[in-house]
């Protein structure tokens, strides 16, 4: 089974010099490319002179996430992607589990290994963790992190797993199933993008796996950290046109109101802790949810499935009944 390992940068020639030769060492069954989203810095000079086996796409912008790996996969053939960020270390035999997954499982598309946290590596990390899921009001979460808490690995998620979700930041797909469901939504640019393509895959009955046998760490931030306010933006906005998109027809009013409601609370709790552009940055998404309304409203898929429940509420089992941790809720 042929595995491409792609790797999407934008200005990040540090990110590759750090981690790409770990990508190199741990892959050998795999073609690297290197998808490049117009970067201004030295990045694809350094990819050409210190590493000429790697494949280069150019793109001729700076298209986020979605529409930057949708371009880039278009000049990729091998049946399986690895999505891999530039800031993820990789570990030995890191792919063998998920290829004997995919070579078993005929029904499984779309795979995640663990992902533990780069600067702490004895804990999982925030953008994945050990497998993605949605609660009754399509907030995501992970086993290893719930909100903010992250749990120390201690094997809990050395188990492989059918999920909800898979995490962008090491996301494997069959290419077949990618190229069915168009990909990701360009319109996201970046942030939840993988979960939506989830919820697409799982109401057109493809499975997601979680992989504890294959390992990787992960920086995050390193884009984006989590207190710049466009990160903020990205996340409420993307959040409204995911279940928008994705919801079945008699969940869709009454949760996109509650959903309004907490993203309320959300925002005067940003006042309260003296942060006025985060406020400001969620009444900006909610802005953009009206104005794109009727857009989003067509690209409602035609089947929707009810069964994707993980919990009732992990808002309130996380802040009223103090259920920190996977285990809790």
């Amino acid at each position: 089974m042929k595995v491409a390992v792609v790797i999407l940068n934008w200005n990040g020639v540090k990110l590759l010099e750090q981690f790409l030769p770990s990508v190199i060492k741990y892959s050998p069954q795999a073609t690297i490319y290197v998808a490049d989203n117009a970067s201004s810095d030295t990045s694809v000079d350094y990819v050409k002179n210190h590493f000429p086996q790697i494949k280069i796409i150019q793109n001729k912008g700076n298209f986020g996430f979605a529409k930057g790996y949708n371009e880039a996969l278009q000049f990729v053939e091998e049946e399986i992607y690895a999505l891999v960020n530039s800031d993820i270390e990789v570990t030995e035999n890191w792919l063998g589990p998920i290829i004997s997954l995919f070579e078993t499982e005929s029904e499984t598309a779309i795979i995640q290994p663990k992902i533990l946290d780069f600067k702490n590596k004895e804990c999982f990390e925030y953008a994945g963790a050990g497998g993605g899921f949605i609660d009754k009001y399509a907030f995501p979460f992970c086993r290893g992190r719930v909100f903010d808490t992250l749990e120390k690995d201690n094997g809990q998620y050395n188990d492989t797993i059918p999920i909800f979700w898979a995490s962008g930041a090491c996301f494997f797909i069959r290419k077949d199933v990618f190229r069915s469901l168009n990909g990701f939504d360009p319109d996201f640019f970046a942030h939840q993008e993988e979960i939506d393509l989830c919820w697409r895959a799982f109401n057109n009955n493809h499975f997601i796996k979680y992989c504890g046998k294959s390992t990787v760490y992960h920086v995050g931030g390193a884009t984006l950290d989590t207190g710049n306010p466009k990160k903020t933006f990205l996340n409420f906005r993307n959040s409204l046109w995911m279940i928008l998109k994705n919801l079945p027809s008699g969940k869709l009013i009454p949760i996109i109101l509650i959903r309004m409601i907490f993203d309320g609370i959300a925002g005067t709790r940003f006042l309260m802790q003296g942060k006025p552009k985060h406020f400001f940055a969620v009444l900006q998404s909610h802005f953009y949810f009206y104005l794109y309304l009727p857009k989003f409203l067509k690209k409602r898929s035609l089947f929707q499935k009810e069964k994707y429940y993980k919990i009732n509420s992990v808002v309130y089992r996380y802040f009223v009944k103090n259920g920190k941790i996977f285990a809790d809720l």
